[in-house]
């Protein structure tokens, strides 16, 4: 008798290890959810009235990565995540994709999700897509997304679900007429697809609302939960970051009833600063003030000005990440290696990487393999950070050179450039050599050929001179 208990006593002790080691090997689920247009300071963790305690919650126990850097606008940074590759590399690092437009992420750039799902991963996009909609090659289930629903273009209204008199929903490339308030909407089908998940494969799923970008438009049960905000912008807008909030906890919640929330890594940020320019703001009309809030960095949405281009982020995973803030300088570009590696997926097929695996910093806090930040190169302006040292330098008449020092000087408030002409002329000579390898922008010429042709009403880029002279 006590032969055969000391030996299942030796088999359990044996078992108990074994399905350790089978779960530590298992691959994550990837939940990756990225906000629009929302300000460094409009979550709880950044100090804001405005109330956040999901995002929050995964903040602080999980990594706050205070230097995460993104495009400065939405297209180009949905682009950045999905190719590992800085967007001038194929023609995307200008504005956005417009509805009138026909041009979207080149078909011979490999994405994300392809390299997921050729590692046995469910991928799902739900949300918005913003990388090309005039032609069905460009659309997400074309792109390596098992499942998609939500928005093609960038922008719609929150209730009719349109833009320019056109309903903007899908779901499966099947347009999907259905009532309903799109944030809600969104954070609804992503727990009834996670309910209905096979636990066998590895989920991945690009959660992308919309929120809060413009027009500000939230259910009145959210308006009225910031009754001690004064201005009305600010005060729909604080509702529409709540109601995102809350659809994140619905879904993190799916997540644990399904068994799912420990062994799923989850991503949190913004496409790009809030919006502090009405050129950048959208298309539906907005009326008043800006209520985005960028404190302490300058300007916002359009910008290359850390405002614009330094995101609010956070990653979490229940024992593989260690709670804290980083303070290290990590790019979007170095997600889709990151993300594949612990997928134990390859980047087989894709052309060569701007980013790098970061995972370490991200898990640990370790110092950052990435030395340089390139904010953008364009045709009339471009940024790049090595170390401390950021150089801004717009190229139109009159030319501006910028010298910050970002460590010392984050909000970019004293112009160094007279005083290091050494370190200008090295970063102005880093801009324009990624500049002779940029592609032309797919934006200007697509703009340029429809003004020209007369094929549109007025010319889709902004008319006055906001748009070429950020950094004045």
């Amino acid at each position: 008798m006590f032969r055969s208990l000391r030996s299942a006593c030796v088999a359990l002790a044996l078992l108990v290890p074994a399905a350790a080691m089978a779960q530590s090997a298992q691959k994550p689920n990837i939940l990756y959810i990225v906000a629009d247009d929302l300000g460094w300071a409009d979550v709880g963790f950044h100090g804001s009235e405005i109330s956040t305690p999901t995002i929050d919650q995964l903040a602080n126990e999980g990594a706050a990565l205070d230097q995460f850097y993104v495009q400065p606008m939405c297209t180009p940074t949905r682009a950045a995540l999905l190719t590992g590759r800085y967007p001038m590399r194929y023609g995307l690092q200008s504005f956005v994709i417009l509805p009138e437009q026909t041009y979207g992420i080149p078909l011979d750039e490999k994405l994300l999700p392809q390299l997921l799902k050729e590692a046995g991963y469910d991928t799902a996009i739900i949300g918005k897509w913003h990388l090309g909609h005039a032609d069905r090659k460009l659309w997400p289930s074309q792109r390596g997304f098992d499942y998609q629903y939500g928005g093609l273009i960038g922008e719609i209204d929150y209730n009719t679900h349109k833009i320019q008199g056109v309903t903007d929903w899908y779901r499966n490339e099947k347009k999907v007429d259905e009532p309903g308030y799109v944030t809600t909407l969104l954070g609804k089908d992503a727990v009834r697809y996670i309910q209905a998940h096979d636990t066998a494969r590895p989920m991945f799923m690009y959660l992308a609302f919309t929120a809060p970008h413009t027009p500000f438009q939230a259910p009145k049960e959210y308006v009225d939960r910031f009754k001690s905000i004064g201005d009305p912008n600010r005060r729909t807008y604080a509702a529409m970051v709540n109601a995102m909030d809350d659809q994140i906890k619905a879904v993190l919640a799916a997540l644990q009833k399904k068994g799912m929330r420990e062994n799923t890594l989850i991503v949190f940020h913004s496409d790009n600063g809030g919006t502090r320019s009405a050129t950048f703001a959208g298309q539906i009309h907005t009326e008043g003030k800006l209520p985005a809030s960028n404190a302490p960095f300058r300007d916002g949405k359009g910008s290359l000005y850390e405002g614009g281009t330094r995101a609010v982020a956070l990653a979490n995973w229940p024992g593989h990440i260690k709670a804290g803030k980083v303070d290290q300088p990590l790019h979007v570009v170095d997600m889709l290696p990151t993300l594949v590696a612990r997928a134990g997926a390859s980047t087989a097929g894709t052309k060569p990487l701007d980013g790098s695996d970061v995972w370490q910093t991200i898990s640990t806090g370790a110092p950052s393999p990435r030395k340089e930040i390139v904010y953008n190169i364009e045709m009339f302006r471009g940024a790049v950070r090595q170390g401390d040292w950021k150089l801004f330098w717009r190229t139109t008449l009159p030319s501006q050179v910028e010298l910050y020092n970002i460590a010392k000087d984050p909000g970019e408030t004293k112009n160094l450039a007279a005083e290091n002409q050494p370190i200008v002329a090295e970063l102005q000579k880093r801009i324009d050599d990624l500049a002779k390898e940029m592609k032309p922008s797919l934006f200007f010429q697509a703009t340029f050929k429809s003004y020209l042709g007369r094929n549109a009403p007025a010319p889709a880029f902004p008319n006055d001179d906001a748009f070429f002279t950020q950094g004045d």
